[in-house]
């Protein structure tokens, strides 16, 4: 009964992206063309690559862990539909191969002695804090002309991304190194995007996503506790998710606090050399408080990031992702959890000016 529709949502995101081809030709400029140029094949790539989810469980040979976690994913979306009230079309029902670690790398940049990142702006999505590249080599190309620029510049791999519902998003293989709840939350962070999404501030988008996906694996794992584990995530992991949130929101309170550190360090009147040698003083003091951190913790899961510049763009990553994750908790709290009175609320948000939205937003915390 649903392979027909399956077939159909194959088709129509080709039509799309025929269109947006067409697009490309009323873009000016060599790099804007190119830049859409290979966003348009990485896509395309991804939609011709694409194999149902149902009919790849049916192979005999398919590995027991991959085929849990394609399952999981399957159970996940319809939870996400059913108790979460996220509208899933038809993502994720098809998985792609990828031939590289990640699906895309994104590339962040920052002026020098500012913590607000640049933002680029693009046709549907509006304006966003981030370019992406379907290769590695572009990312590391784009990073180096904005280096040269004299930006601060942080590049790094994606496992997933959302379209927005334009096409029918498929699970890729890069995501299947996530444990269980961590597949499942990123699922429930994708899936946000499709309901709520403001073109130009990824602040708002990213940080609702991020509160959507944490409140969904919470209810995700409380109905999956009453149901037996039948759902594919143990109890236990109740244990594992707790520490990894309480990891997680040390992490973010650590490089948000030095974030507002530098800020505070820019509105100042230095000298550019004087400048430069605070900024790497407090850049040096987070390396070292983090190290202190992660002995406390027994965890080297954020070494990777710490090895990065801690330059105004990496910290921007941070900040984008989880500076407004506390309002939106207050703003569930006062609907007395209730999910769809939640949205409808954000979607007053959306209709609001920026700054006003900020402004509210801002009161909750």
């Amino acid at each position: 009964m649903a392979s027909m529709p399956l077939m159909q949502s194959f088709r129509r995101p080709l039509l799309t992206l025929g269109f947006a081809l067409l697009v490309l030709g009323l873009i000016s400029g060599c790099e804007s063309i190119s830049y859409y140029g290979q966003a348009a094949q990485g896509q395309m790539s991804l939609l011709l690559a694409r194999e149902p989810i149902a009919e790849r469980l049916t192979q005999h040979s398919l590995p027991d862990a991959e085929r849990r976690k394609l399952q999981l994913v399957l159970d996940a979306r319809v939870f996400a539909e059913q108790t979460l009230l996220l509208d899933a079309g038809d993502s994720y029902l098809s998985y792609v191969e990828l031939e590289r670690p990640f699906v895309l790398w994104n590339v962040f940049a920052a002026p020098e002695f500012s913590t607000s990142p640049v933002n680029w702006c693009y046709p549907i999505a509006g304006c966003v804090s981030y370019r992406g590249y379907f290769a590695e080599t572009a990312a590391r190309r784009a990073a180096a002309r904005l280096t040269e620029d004299g930006f601060d510049v942080y590049s790094g791999g994606v496992d997933a991304y959302s379209t927005l519902g334009w096409f029918a998003d498929p699970l890729t293989s890069s995501v299947l190194r996530r444990s269980e709840h961590g597949l499942v939350a990123l699922l429930f962070h994708e899936l946000a995007h499709r309901r709520v999404y403001v073109p130009g501030d990824t602040t708002f988008n990213e940080s609702f996503a991020t509160f959507v996906e944490q409140e969904g694996l919470r209810r995700w794992l409380q109905a999956n506790s009453q149901a037996g584990s039948q759902a594919g995530l143990k109890e236990s992991v109740a244990q594992q998710i707790a520490l990894e949130d309480s990891t997680q929101a040390q992490f973010v309170a650590l490089v948000t606090g030095y974030r507002d550190r530098l800020t505070a360090l820019y509105a100042e009147s230095l000298e550019p050399m004087q400048m430069r040698a605070r900024k790497e003083a407090i850049q040096q003091e987070l390396r070292d408080e983090y190290a202190v951190l992660r002995q406390q913790w027994g965890y080297a899961g954020y070494d990777r990031w710490f090895a990065g510049p801690l330059n105004n763009a990496q910290l921007a990553t941070v900040a984008s992702y989880n500076d407004l994750v506390p309002a939106f908790a207050a703003l569930l709290e006062e609907v007395g959890g209730d999910l769809e009175q939640f949205y409808e609320r954000v979607m007053t948000l959306v209709e609001l000016p920026e700054a006003e939205r900020r402004e509210v937003l801002e009161s909750l915390l």
